[in-house]
């Protein structure tokens, strides 16, 4: 549905120097998926999603939506290609002077459609984001989720292929956010719209993207399913960003016990301090208590945390396994052996900082 190639985008910069906003970023998206984007800010996600319906038009690279390549058009053939691509706005840019439904109208007015053409687009698209009841009101009459959904409503207007979405929810509370994102989730699975969304909240992807992008300096350095980006992060942003949602640091009251246990060891005995992270049908197996049972260990469960992305449970759990050596060795091969990712924190533990994984 949208392919980005070798995508660079350079501004001028002070003194006449230059900003290298996109850095040769590839991206494929595909039909009907709702695709995360994120990074923090001025990693260069906006810069990327305006490249998308070229709002902002890239220093090289080509951009393709739907079968047409965006950056071979001339300007009656880009305005008509941007008709299959819908924006959404973090500060909902709505005219002041325009009711609910006016604003929805607005793009079908401009485009020259009739009245009753417009009022049999509008009611339907008022209906689905829930302000049919509200079509008469003024946006200074409406709270902030309520204009963020005229908003999708206009966007959806022209019937895009493709909505992009722009920190379209990073001005809202947290319960009118979760709101908001059911409604894309909704519109992404009643209109098979591919949705590109934009944010620097990793809570806002685990909530609704089936795959993520992440951004850092211009460039996309970690792309995969959310679940795998959660549960298999590979770069020190990625880890950051995913902290938010799911601490990857283990607390100081962790090392302190993990110390005390290791102190109190008898001779001849190992342990270890391990973090498993798991993921789906993996988290419900009874595999640690099969494993304590089969080899003979100790196991004190220190610190842990559960959560779940779209209906898959993922966690990550800190565990102290003591016993003989080969014992203890036994029981981190085995989990490994049956998909559990084990990282062993024991020397990070033994020093003075902080473990961070």
């Amino acid at each position: 549905m949208i392919a980005l190639e070798g995508i660079t985008l350079d501004y001028p910069g002070p003194g006449g120097g230059v900003v290298h906003a996109l850095r040769g970023v590839d991206l494929h998206i595909q039909p009907g998926e709702i695709f995360g984007i994120i990074g923090r800010s001025g990693a260069g996600k906006s810069s990327l999603v305006r490249c998308i319906n070229l709002l902002n038009r890239p220093t090289a690279g080509k951009v393709s939506v739907a079968g047409t390549e965006l950056t071979s058009l001339g300007a009656a053939g880009l305005r008509a290609a941007r008709r299959d691509i819908g924006m959404v706005f973090q500060h909902f840019n709505l005219l002041s002077s325009r009711t609910v439904y006016g604003n929805v109208a607005l793009p079908l007015e401009l485009a020259g459609m009739d009245k009753a053409a417009i009022r049999a687009r509008v009611e339907p698209l008022l209906e689905l984001v829930g302000l049919a009841a509200l079509a008469d009101r003024y946006p200074a009459q409406i709270s902030g989720g309520q204009k963020q959904r005229v908003g999708i409503a206009r966007a959806l207007a022209s019937r895009p292929k493709v909505l992009l979405s722009d920190e379209a929810t990073s001005a809202l509370d947290p319960e009118t956010t979760r709101a908001i994102l059911a409604l894309l989730q909704k519109i992404n699975r009643e209109l098979g719209l591919t949705i590109v969304l934009i944010t620097h909240q990793m809570q806002v992807i685990k909530q609704i993207a089936h795959r993520v992008a992440v951004m850092e300096a211009g460039r996309v350095v970690e792309e995969g399913t959310v679940l795998d980006v959660f549960t298999r992060p590979r770069e020190a942003i990625t880890r950051s960003l995913i902290d938010e949602v799911m601490p990857q640091s283990l607390p100081a009251s962790v090392r302190r016990h993990m110390a005390q246990l290791q102190a109190a060891l008898p001779a001849g005995q190992d342990g270890r301090l391990l973090r498993l992270v798991y993921a789906s049908a993996r988290a419900e197996q009874p595999l640690l208590s099969r494993l304590i049972r089969e080899h003979g260990v100790d196991v004190s469960v220190l610190h842990g945390q559960m959560d779940e992305i779209q209906g898959q449970t993922f966690g990550a759990l800190a565990i102290y396994v003591s016993g003989p050596a080969p014992a203890v060795q036994a029981v981190s091969d085995g989990l490994a052996a049956n998909g559990v990712q084990v990282q062993d924190l024991t020397q990070e533990t033994d020093g003075k900082d902080a473990t961070h994984v």
